[in-house]
């Protein structure tokens, strides 16, 4: 009776932490996404500023496939990554309609927020590709390993997809690879092992502090 009664409020309490959790995952993936068009200096690293927020879609990634399951998860990782290139779209849009002369800050907002392509291409591919490794590794490992020891599975499933994430976008963005070398975005090599570097130590130290949030779930069996 006791079992039947706590099941029943789990049932309850799923829909809503599903909700909430949907929306933080695609939140932090489109704040990222605006966040990394400027390259700051942290500590005396270059550093896209999307970083501080960005690894915490992994663990958020993980509770998700907890509560909702792998194909859920899948579709989640499509559905904000079309979500994130409707974004740019949009704000390519925006930044290419005349402002009005009062307002005055019409430059400043298409030097901002308008898209830098190969950022956006380069960005959303590294998410959707880092993403599915990270519900497979996650998988295999609630199925093949144990259903024990969950901050290990977010551990484990993180660390073979955070350095795929990171390598894709640091060298896919901003390196200089056939074709692009004059391209404006182009950084030095140096430069662009800075940014691999210091986003891998700080996506690392945000997934240690983010593991806790897989308790934050229930079990949906």
């Amino acid at each position: 009776m006791e079992t039947e009664k706590k099941n029943a409020e789990i049932a309850l309490q799923l829909p809503k932490l599903a909700i909430i959790l949907v929306a933080s995952y695609i939140a932090a993936q489109m704040l990222a996404d605006i966040a990394s068009l400027k390259i700051g200096v942290v500590a005396g690293f270059a550093v896209d500023m999307g970083t501080f927020i960005y690894p915490i879609t992994f663990t958020l990634r993980d509770v998700v496939h907890k509560v909702l399951g792998k194909k859920n998860t899948q579709v989640l990782i499509l559905t904000a990554g079309a979500i994130n290139l409707f974004v740019a779209g949009y704000l390519m849009w925006a930044a290419s309609v005349p402002g009005d002369a009062d307002w005055g800050l019409t430059d400043e907002f298409s030097a901002i927020l308008g898209p830098l392509w190969r950022i956006v291409i380069v960005s959303i591919l590294a998410e959707v590709v880092s993403e599915l490794v990270d519900t497979e590794i996650y998988h295999w490992f609630v199925t093949k390993i144990t259903k024990k020891h969950q901050w290990a599975r977010v551990l484990t499933s993180n660390s073979i997809s955070v350095p795929i994430d990171n390598v894709i976008f640091a060298v896919g963005a901003f390196g200089a690879l056939p074709g692009l070398e004059n391209h404006f975005l182009t950084l030095p090599w140096a430069v662009v092992w800075q940014i691999f570097t210091f986003n891998l130590i700080v996506k690392y130290l945000v997934t240690l502090l983010s593991l806790p949030m897989i308790y934050l779930a229930p079990d949906r069996n």
